[in-house]
């Protein structure tokens, strides 16, 4: 509702990507991974927000992605970045990672953007599967019959200058000696429509000047993405109403339901002594990383641990930055996902220095065996206010979440397990699909 107000009519997701190397700097756009969770939310993610069955004028087309699946890399290292380029299968478990898409399909989803790496060893040619003409057209045109628009991942021709001294190469992976035409040949040869983030129309003029490139050929992709736009009914209106857009976007019916999902999707992993919900009003707590003017319309903000009954603290799985120059590739979560050295030793002192509720936000699933052992209450969250975790922790919502991967138990699991596989490393702390709930109140 909100993106048709303001006149959205493609999005870039759902992301469908599968977790099963945790250390992905890009799960938390996914659903998890459990490829037949992830089945039976995309389908409904889709069909929700295209109108139905099929795509409608009332709809937002979507654009599901990365095609054959994104989640199996090297040390969890992203292929945006020339420091890794291969994906990864060492479970032989490449299948698995279709099942999500697979769903998508039978959404009629009107859009496939597939990834920058390169699926390893699963080809006849080790290049980046928008070059790759046996994921493109063999396994999602032939196999799976799909004849929608194929947009590429951003920045695969060009090199994009990040500032004076950074260029961030294309990620042309596997056919970085190839021209920038020769790539641009080599994607709709391969069977995408659509180039992500490029504006080289000139290419395709010399291409076809210089008779390489057919117009028959670019008529097929055009047909595509003129039927996406005739089923939008862009051609017949293509306007929105400005004087309505106010009365529309962040409704308080609309908000409240965010904060709701925000609150029910929390995950409780530990309640000793059934410490959750915490009584209001009643406690002097000291906070870290809370908003403390919000915890005080809950319960009493003191200033130090000592004087508190009970410490309340949000953490995020850490991360720790790859060495690169590029400050795009500065900002993705890689890396260890455990808390480490002086900063480990200071959490686990204000735990063992005061009853603690430990809130973490996992955009990746964290190691956090001594923390989890120390608290007297373990929560998870997604992405949450500040508001909304207390809301949880003072009983006015309940969690009501599983958990959407594992929790593994060390690093050592973590480097163990295979990239490609789910469920699979050794001993978990939590398991997946793990989650408890608050105890029933006398009154119930």
């Amino acid at each position: 509702r909100e993106y048709l107000a303001v006149g959205i009519r493609g999005a870039l997701h759902p992301q469908v990507d599968l977790a099963t190397e945790p250390r992905w700097a890009r799960i938390n756009g996914g659903f998890g991974e459990d490829a037949e969770l992830s089945a039976k939310l995309v389908r409904a993610y889709i069909e929700g927000m295209q109108g139905g069955k099929e795509l409608t004028s009332q709809g937002v087309a979507c654009m599901v992605k990365h095609f054959p699946g994104g989640g199996p890399q090297k040390d969890g290292l992203d292929p945006h970045f020339g420091f890794h380029q291969g994906q990864i299968y060492p479970g032989r478990n490449f299948d698995y990672h279709l099942i999500p898409f697979q769903a998508a399909f039978e959404a009629n989803v009107a859009s496939v953007m597939p990834y920058y790496g390169v699926p390893m060893d699963q080809t006849d040619e080790n290049v980046g599967m928008a070059f790759n003409k046996q994921i493109i057209t063999g396994l999602l045109r032939e196999k799976y019959g799909y004849d929608g628009i194929v947009c590429t991942d951003w920045g695969l021709i060009t090199d994009t200058q990040m500032g004076p001294e950074v260029v961030w190469e294309a990620r042309a992976w596997g056919v970085e000696h190839l021209s920038e035409a020769e790539r641009v040949l080599k994607v709709l040869d391969a069977g995408c429509d659509q180039f992500g983030g490029e504006d080289r129309v000139d290419l395709i003029v010399q291409l076809v000047q210089e008779s390489k490139l057919s117009e028959e050929r670019i008529d097929v992709s055009a047909r595509r993405i003129l039927r996406e736009k005739f089923q939008l009914g862009l051609f017949d209106d293509p306007f929105v109403d400005e004087t309505q857009v106010s009365g529309i976007l962040a409704q308080d019916e609309a908000m409240e339901l965010g904060e709701r999902s925000q609150q029910q999707a929390m995950t409780l992993l530990k309640n000793d002594d059934n410490r959750l919900p915490l009584p209001q009003r009643e406690l002097k707590v000291y906070v870290e990383n809370l908003d403390s003017s919000v915890v005080a319309e809950y319960a009493t903000v003191v200033s130090k641990p000592g004087e508190a009954d009970l410490a309340i603290i949000r953490l995020s799985t850490p991360w720790y930055p790859v060495e690169t120059n590029n400050p795009f590739a500065l900002g993705f979560h890689h890396g260890d996902l455990d808390f480490k050295g002086a900063e480990k030793a200071r959490i686990l002192t204000l735990l063992q220095t005061v009853p603690t509720v430990v809130d973490i936000y996992l955009d990746r699933p964290a190691v956090i065996p001594e923390i989890a052992a120390a608290a007297k209450a373990l929560i998870a969250d997604y992405g949450a206010t500040d508001r909304s975790v207390c809301e949880v922790l003072f009983g006015n919502s309940a969690p009501l979440g599983k958990l959407p991967f594992e929790l593994p138990s060390s690093m050592e699991a973590v480097q163990k397990q295979k990239a490609d596989l789910p469920h699979d490393s050794q001993d978990p702390l939590y398991a997946y699909g793990f989650g408890l709930r608050y105890a029933p109140s006398p009154s119930q």
